[in-house]
């Protein structure tokens, strides 16, 4: 039998770097890394879904990503068949954005973000306070891979405005109920990792290790039992 290609997005300006520590059975999948490209002028977020779906090769593919990996992937799954689409520590619609980033879209606040700090991690560092606060940054600036400031402002506003209010009931929805960047309290159907952070790509892929293959492998039926 032929193995499952599994096809894994990063999150924003984020390398593959991320899934350096998850591994799928290999007599089973076949796991492929995609990465960001610097969107074309006033290029949508559909658009760049439809550009990066290009880059499949496989029919029928598992689409994995995180965070705005995982709007990307939903995205692209407009575009190509998918055997299944897998969010980690995203969202399904714009209905489970936390307030801030709704009262964001409003005001447009995200415009007055100072891309520039993001780029610079020791400038970063200056307005930073507490030792797990540096040690993000030092994941950061270790998982950062994308410092293109064009790149940065299409990617924050894409997030921010990001249309979709009708979930698609299909995807799969992993969650940590310790994510600060979107709280678990806005989070409906899904699969409940304790202890998980906006980052447990990087700190639970034990867990993640242990159960991706199983909710690949099951049936749309079987996978809802786990939610």
């Amino acid at each position: 039998m032929s193995k499952i290609p599994v096809y894994l997005m990063p999150g924003l300006a984020a390398s593959t770097a991320i899934f350096e520590r998850i591994a799928l059975p290999e007599d089973t999948f076949e796991t492929h890394l995609l990465e960001w490209e610097i969107p074309l002028n006033n290029e949508s977020l559909t658009n760049y879904g439809k550009r990066i779906a290009e880059k499949i090769k496989h029919p029928n593919p598992v689409l994995i990503g995180v965070s705005f990996g995982g709007i990307l992937v939903q995205e692209m799954a407009k575009y190509i068949k998918a055997r299944k689409v897998i969010i980690i520590s995203s969202v399904k619609s714009n209905l489970e954005f936390p307030r801030r980033l709704k009262i964001a879209k409003t005001t447009k606040a995200y415009k007055l973000i100072p891309m520039n700090l993001i780029l610079n991690m020791e400038s970063l560092a200056k307005f930073s306070f507490g030792e797990k606060v540096n040690q993000r940054l030092k994941l950061y600036e270790k998982f950062l891979s994308v410092r293109d400031i064009r790149y940065l402002n299409w990617a924050v506003e894409q997030v921010v405005l990001w249309d979709r209010t009708v979930v698609d009931e299909n995807v799969i929805h992993i969650h940590g109920d310790m994510d600060d960047v979107f709280p678990i309290k806005n989070i409906k159907n899904c699969v409940v990792v304790k202890g998980g952070t906006h980052i447990m790509i990087l700190n639970k892929y034990k867990w993640l290790n242990e159960n991706l293959p199983s909710i690949i492998l099951k049936t749309e039926k079987e996978a809802k039992v786990l939610l």
